[in-house]
């Protein structure tokens, strides 16, 4: 989802990358959920992150549509999945009556990041720190690595880029696009082959990855 304003509005003005320090750590919330509160659409769900969920919660990505924990939106022409948020608070459907996360150690790569950002450049992107969103007031220096808590960070970072150009390439030519059965089913292509469809638990994901967005480019 792209946002229509300048890094003075959102930022410190630093760009950082994984080796840096942020002043990101916000002591483990202390009970603070209000960024799993309001967010509204905008928690887009990517191929690992909806694979991280379905393995872990043994449920397939269908059966977390039906039961409300995930919806479908359109992203810059695209349909994708994203969090769903619930009752007049809007929490989030995966916060429990404590206002913790119930999937914390598999949580969303969103999720991860906050309260950065990602700012694409020059095929690739470095991580920037959202200076309005967190409550948190006296957040702590943490390495930009372990705030991510990622295993092979740099192989995740290569597939953030990949799946990033991905769905440029994609948005570009659907925009000039005038057959929408042709959109459609591009649409349902790309659910089909990223999301619904389950990647094996036992083998490696970046490897699957790969060969499925080799497939979509042939």
């Amino acid at each position: 989802m792209k946002r229509q304003v300048s890094m003075e509005e959102i930022s410190d003005g630093k760009l950082y990358t994984l080796n840096d320090m942020v002043k990101a750590g916000c002591g483990d919330c202390k009970g603070c959920s209000a960024c799993c509160q309001g967010m509204g659409n905008s928690i887009i769900l990517d191929p690992l992150d909806v694979h991280r969920i379905t393995v872990h919660l043994e449920k397939g990505f269908e059966q977390l549509l039906e039961e409300e924990k995930i919806e479908l939106q359109v992203v810059d022409g695209i349909i994708l999945p994203n969090l769903m948020m619930c009752g007049k608070e809007e929490r989030c459907a995966f916060l429990n009556a404590e206002g913790r996360c119930a999937i914390h150690a598999f949580r969303p790569g969103i999720c991860r990041l906050f309260p950065l950002g990602r700012l694409y450049e020059e095929g690739s992107f470095r991580y920037f720190l959202q200076i309005h969103e967190c409550k948190n007031q006296n957040r702590t220096k943490v390495k930009v690595r372990k705030w991510i808590d990622t295993p092979e960070a740099g192989r995740y970072e290569q597939f953030i880029i990949d799946w990033h150009n991905f769905l440029a390439d994609i948005q570009e030519r659907l925009a000039k696009e005038t057959d929408q059965a042709e959109v459609k089913r591009t649409n349902m292509l790309i659910l089909q082959r990223f999301f619904v469809t389950a990647f094996e638990p036992e083998s490696d994901f970046y490897r699957q990855f790969n060969e499925r967005i080799t497939g979509m480019e042939d």
